[in-house]
């Protein structure tokens, strides 16, 4: 499956993003899907991921209750909703999907398919 991430810009500390991934190829409703973000200098962390079904979801403890992940799985599309922004938020975003598993995974050697990524920066 081929991803494809989007809506990423600017916000001011406080505000909201939401985040699209695109998917073309016939396995995207089969496939678990996750969002990973990498801030400058950082390695890249789990945020989000989604069963095939809408399973799970599971966050990263630091931005739990503040993004939510879901799917639709008729637009072969996954999003990540993003709200009270905080400038740490800042870093690339990428989503990923599973290889051969439907399940929800925090960890990105689970993921065999990443996008391309869209670069969020919240302003203090």
């Amino acid at each position: 499956v081929q991803l494809q991430a989007s809506g990423g810009g600017l916000v001011q500390a406080g505000g909201s993003l939401r985040l699209s991934c695109a998917a073309s190829g016939r396995t995207f409703n089969t496939a678990g899907m996750g969002w990973f973000r990498q801030a400058p200098g950082k390695e890249r962390e789990f945020v989000a991921t989604i069963g095939w079904n809408g399973g799970g979801p599971y966050y990263a403890d630091s931005v739990k209750g503040r993004f939510t992940i879901s799917r639709d799985n008729a637009k072969n599309t996954v999003y990540l909703q993003m709200n009270s922004l905080k400038p740490e938020d800042t870093a690339v975003y990428y989503c990923a999907a599973r290889k051969n598993s439907r399940f929800p995974s925090q960890s990105a050697g689970d993921f065999g398919s990443w996008g391309r990524g869209t670069l969020v920066t919240v302003s203090s």
